[in-house]
C-alpha cells in the first residue's frame, strides 16, 4: 500500500507581505482614505475638475479632459497615469497596489475592475503577487468587465461587457468571456 503524503494547507498566519510597500508616508494613506470614501466612492459629488486637482494633489499625474464619475475607488493615487480625455464611469474600482497607467481616449465603463493584485495559491502562505496595469490609448474595457494584475491592453483593443482579461490584448481588436479571447478586429470609421 502506498502512503500519501498529508495535502498542504493554507496558513494565513504566515502571511507576510513585507516586500510590498505601496509607497506614501502612513499619514499620506490615511488622508487619501477619507478624501477616496468622502469624495471619489460617495454619490454625492459629481466634479470632476475637483476630483482630477484632488488626485493631483495625492501625486497622481492626470492629463486634460478626464470624468470621473460618482462612486469610484482608486487605491493609491500616487500609483496612477491617466491621460487626456479619459472616461472613468460609476462603480469603477482601481485597485492599484502598484502602477495602473490609463491612455488618452480610453473609457471604463460602470463596474469595471482593474486588478494589479492577487495571491500566490501554490504557497501555504498564500503570499501578495502584483502587476502593472496598462491601457494604451482608445481602449474601452466594458461594463462589469476585469483586468487582471500585469495586462496590457494594446491599443484601440475592446474588452466587452462582464468580460476577464487574463492575457494581454492585441491591438484594435475585441475581447470576449471569462477568459476574454480575441473574437473579431476592431474596425473605426
Amino acid at each position: 500500500m502506498i502512503k500519501k503524503e498529508p495535502m498542504q494547507q493554507t496558513d494565513l498566519r504566515a502571511y507576510n507581505n513585507h516586500p510590498y510597500h505601496p509607497g506614501g508616508s502612513a499619514i499620506k494613506r490615511v488622508l487619501w482614505y477619507y478624501a477616496n470614501v468622502l469624495i471619489f466612492k460617495s454619490s454625492l459629488f459629481p466634479f470632476y475638475g475637483i476630483k482630477n486637482s484632488l488626485l493631483r494633489l495625492f501625486g497622481a499625474k492626470i492629463g486634460s479632459g478626464v470624468e470621473i464619475k460618482p462612486c469610484v475607488n482608486i487605491k493609491y493615487p500616487w500609483l496612477l497615469t491617466i491621460g487626456n480625455e479619459v472616461w472613468i464611469g460609476e462603480n469603477v474600482w482601481i485597485d492599484n497596489l502598484v502602477m495602473v497607467t490609463i491612455g488618452s481616449n480610453v473609457c471604463l465603463s460602470q463596474g469595471a475592475i482593474l486588478l494589479t493584485g492577487s495571491h500566490n495559491y501554490k504557497k501555504n502562505t498564500f503570499d501578495l503577487i502584483t502587476g502593472h496595469v496598462t491601457l494604451e490609448d482608445g481602449v474601452w474595457i466594458g461594463a462589469g468587465s476585469i483586468v487582471n494584475l500585469g495586462i496590457t491592453a494594446k491599443t484601440h483593443s475592446v474588452l466587452s461587457s462582464g468580460s476577464v482579461a487574463t492575457k494581454n490584448m492585441e491591438p484594435y481588436s475585441i475581447y470576449q468571456g471569462n477568459p476574454a479571447v480575441k473574437i473579431r478586429e476592431r474596425v473605426i470609421e
